[in-house]
């Protein structure tokens, strides 16, 4: 069990300075999201308020928001 532990021990502190490296050297994920950071955001809220207020608007449903007096027993058949 001493093995064991002291091997898992070792690939988790390799992979911490794995993760470490590749947050170091991470200078071109900055720029991006520097740069397009808040035109994803904008135009992603707006992508999806356009499709719900499609939805909601021009596809025809029925929203039946409370079921009391709407479902009803269908009868039994022998």
């Amino acid at each position: 069990m001493y093995r064991f532990a002291k091997a898992a021990l070792n690939l988790s502190g390799q992979a911490s300075r794995q993760v470490a490296v590749r947050h170091a050297s991470s200078g071109a994920s900055r720029e991006f999201h520097a740069k397009y950071g808040m035109p994803l955001l904008i135009s992603g809220a707006t992508f999806c308020t356009a499709i719900w207020a499609y939805v909601i608007t021009s596809t025809g449903i029925s929203w039946n928001l409370s079921p009391v007096g709407k479902v009803q027993p269908k009868e039994w058949r022998e």
